[in-house]
């Protein structure tokens, strides 16, 4: 099958080879503001830019997981790609189920000055890319010996970013005997796999995804697109503490922090912020199993031009204090009874924009 989707700076084209479900129900395309790259596939299964039901999201860990075998050796580093990724590698480490699985996802909002690698995600438009050293040593411990290495994203197209993920982590001293490259959608035709295997040639490298084939990309020149000012991988004017962390200095086992009232049959829209996206799920997910009709999304940074996946679109200033800019996709406040916005910043960190346009209930784990 061959979807194709004409844009004012080009033409974007898949052919996909195998989809476990229609691959018109796993994605779509956009035009991006970034000359690096000025198209992109939104995931319709994600919960990024497309509100999406928790049983969804859910269920693509779990066919992740399912596609894995069972007999990897331990210990397993699962990592997820920030920020889009980051909740979907919790996910999948979550669906895992193993006692010996480490969870360390990248970051561009770094909680100390231990990092424990840093690359670059080329075609981005923020391309500083961090890992923290584990604050456990436990966890210390399953990171230098890790022998199956799982990286988790929402897509692949050419494999550069995992490659140079693959480069930090062996400069590092990480050398595992297994890797699987998890994502939704694979559109390298092998290339990302390759690419990791040409870093760690000791290891047996594989992919498994909801979706593989291949893309192209034509492009028309027709409107030129200028770099946003989004290149920034700092903490913020807040300090987000290990106490309050979700999960950036590693984790083993998942903890819900967010608790809210949950009525049968309420429409509900739980929204994520930037990396802050795990827990918001969690609270979903309970909400959702409680009987309240849930969709869940999330603000970030990517910027996406309105038209074709995109119906909706509210800008707004981060709520770290980086003065990058926000942006919120396809939520119309009118189609639900209430909106929960968690963060892990002070509730007066948010930008009034965001609050005018949401009349949102804040949740903030800061403090």
């Amino acid at each position: 099958m061959k979807l194709t989707a004409d844009m004012t700076t080009g033409s974007a084209a898949v052919e996909v080879f195998n989809s476990l479900l229609p691959p018109e129900d796993l994605f779509g395309f956009a035009e991006r503001r970034n000359p690096k790259r000025a198209f992109i596939f939104v995931s319709k299964v994600l919960g990024r830019y497309v509100p999406v039901c928790p049983l969804v999201m859910r269920q693509t860990y779990v066919d992740l997981a399912a596609q894995m075998p069972a007999d990897l050796p331990g210990p397993v580093l699962v990592v997820g790609m920030a920020e889009t990724a980051i909740g979907m590698g919790a996910g999948v480490h979550d669906a895992l189920g193993r006692d010996d699985a480490l969870y360390l996802p990248t970051t561009r909002h770094p909680l100390s000055d231990d990092m424990f690698a840093h690359f670059k995600e080329e075609h981005s438009h923020a391309t500083h890319q961090l890992m923290h050293m584990p604050a456990d040593p436990d966890h210390q411990d399953m990171l230098m010996n890790t022998q199956t290495l799982i990286l988790v994203d929402d897509e692949a197209t050419t494999g550069k970013t995992l490659h140079n993920l693959a480069r930090a982590l062996q400069t590092r001293g990480i050398s595992p005997q297994r890797i699987i490259c998890s994502f939704l959608t694979d559109w390298s035709d092998g290339k990302a796999a390759a690419a990791v295997a040409s870093v760690f040639p000791q290891a047996r490298v594989s992919s498994t995804a909801l979706a593989n084939g291949r893309y192209s990309w034509t492009p028309s020149n027709n409107v030129a697109l200028s770099r946003l000012p989004d290149d920034i991988a700092e903490q913020g004017a807040y300090d987000l503490t290990q106490n309050t962390d979700w999960g950036r200095q590693g984790i083993t086992e998942n903890r819900q922090m967010l608790h809210a009232d949950a009525q049968p049959g309420r429409r509900t829209l739980v929204l994520g912020t930037s990396e802050f996206v795990w827990q918001p799920f969690l609270l979903a997910e309970d909400l959702a199993d409680k009987g309240e009709d849930v969709k869940f999304a999330a603000v970030g940074r990517s910027p996406i031009f309105k038209g074709l996946m995109i119906t909706d679109l509210i800008r707004c200033r981060d709520n770290y204090g980086l003065g990058v800019p926000n942006y919120l996709y396809n939520v119309d406040p009118a189609a639900y009874d209430r909106i929960i916005l968690c963060v892990e910043t002070p509730p007066d960190s948010i930008d009034p924009v965001l609050i005018d346009a949401l009349s949102p209930q804040v949740i903030s784990t800061y403090g």
